[in-house]
């Protein structure tokens, strides 16, 4: 059955790459002194212009995406008989994704000859586009929409995500880390090593001195982690802090260069909680780098996320069959 590919925003993915691949992304929406925005086109944003305004004291806010957005966006293509395949934003770090569960669980029984799979990515900027952009290559290969979402939840657990700020206070305010951990290391020009855990939260699990320190660390990360980089296509996720991202280039490639580097601003959402100078890697490694990640099932997600009436009437005919 024919199948489409579908992400958000998040996901970083740059424009031309979302339109070679055939992958559609639904925008996140942010707002600036109450005024809606939403990107849909990464490559016409403006990275510095807004960013600059948040060194300038400018609060940026975001929301979730409405059950009812994902209904709709879903069904668009289930009325043209594609099932669907959707990479979305860690559940650790946004509800959207518990919003999209809902919008599929509703629209399955609505369409019950239709499928659609879910994927958490338990990431967000490259760590969900690389995961979106592999999807979209085991389409081409011809993998089936059930043997592919398989293949992502396998890899979940590898996709690395290291990241440094410049500043945690932004991750504070957002409600990603505490406030005496922001404090600590804003007054002493400590510098955190960053990474989504086993449940795609964000962890600080190293605090470095100086920035230089904590962008090699980064580079030390992936020289300990990486698995086969030359057969990859890893990311480089920056908010306006381009030499930086240059710099940590240039040590990967010293310690063992990839197939392909994709290097791209941090779109405006997920970058509104990172901050100006946040400086992230993306690439696939070592199982120990999300120890205690379980790979669900294909099905696993939305079958959780269904009405307890209707998970009782499915044990109950699957109960008749073993009795027969």
């Amino acid at each position: 059955m024919s199948y489409v590919i579908l992400t958000d925003t998040s996901a970083n993915l740059p424009t031309g790459m979302l339109t070679e691949y055939g992958i559609d992304a639904l925008a996140y929406n942010y707002y600036i002194d109450d005024t809606e925005y939403s990107c849909l086109d990464t490559e016409a944003f403006d990275a510095a212009a807004f960013y600059g305004a948040i060194r300038g004291g400018t609060k940026v806010s975001t929301s979730l995406i409405a059950p009812e957005r994902y209904t709709q966006w879903f069904k668009g293509y289930l009325e043209k008989g594609e099932d669907v395949l959707f990479v979305s934003m860690s559940s650790g770090i946004s509800g959207s994704c518990e919003k999209a569960v809902m919008a599929a669980n509703e629209l399955c029984q609505e369409y019950p000859q239709r499928k659609i799979e879910i994927v958490d990515s338990l990431g967000a900027s490259l760590g969900e586009g690389l995961l979106a952009l592999h999807a979209a290559k085991l389409k081409r290969e011809g993998l089936s929409l059930e043997d592919n979402a398989h293949a992502l939840r396998q890899l979940v657990p590898r996709m690395c995500q290291v990241f440094t700020v410049d500043d945690l206070m932004h991750l504070r305010r957002t409600g990603r880390l505490s406030n005496a951990a922001a404090v600590v290391a804003t007054v002493l020009n400590i510098k955190p090593l960053l990474k989504g855990n086993e449940d795609g939260k964000i962890v600080s699990f190293a605090k470095l001195l100086g920035r230089k320190r904590s962008i090699e660390a980064i580079a030390e990360q992936y020289k300990k982690l990486v698995v086969e980089p030359e057969t990859q296509t890893i990311g480089i996720a920056h908010a306006d802090c381009l030499k930086d991202a240059r710099y940590l280039i240039e040590l990967i490639n010293r310690f063992a260069p990839p197939k392909d580097i994709l290097l791209v601003d941090y779109e405006p959402v997920t970058g509104s909680h990172v901050g100006p100078g946040a400086l992230a890697l993306f690439f696939i490694g070592s199982e120990q780098f999300r120890p205690g990640v379980k790979a669900p099932s294909p099905v696993e997600q939305l079958r959780e996320a269904l009405p307890e009436k209707l998970k009782q009437k499915i044990a109950a005919k699957r109960g008749n069959e073993h009795a027969s």
